[in-house]
């Protein structure tokens, strides 16, 4: 395992809700990160970021180890629930909450 892996599967196991994105929750820099920061924040959910535009070695690095091509990502509690597409379906089906609450 690479020192970048290692730093990512500690980011996923320290951090409960967890979001690799393209700027951060205040600032983003894409709109598919802003649309996953505006759910996450409907929810009013405690979560940590990763800006990968300052870590372009994340960047390229995360998406191979999680057969995920595209940001942002979204994990709760180790797990990978998806990117801007999955977490909208999931916000509009009803069924995020659920998802977030095993990450409080």
């Amino acid at each position: 395992m690479s020192e970048v892996e290692g730093r990512i599967r500690e980011q996923i196991a320290n951090n409960p809700i967890l979001l690799y994105m393209k700027g951060t929750p205040e600032f983003p820099v894409c709109g598919f990160s802003a649309r996953v920061v505006k759910i996450l924040d409907l929810y009013g959910v405690k979560y940590a970021s990763v800006n990968i535009l300052e870590h372009p070695d994340i960047r390229a690095t995360l998406p191979k180890m999680m057969n995920w091509p595209t940001y942002p990502q979204l994990y709760v509690k180790g797990e990978l629930i998806g990117g801007c597409d999955i977490v909208t379906e999931m916000h509009e089906a009803g069924e995020l909450q659920e998802a977030l609450d095993r990450g409080k």
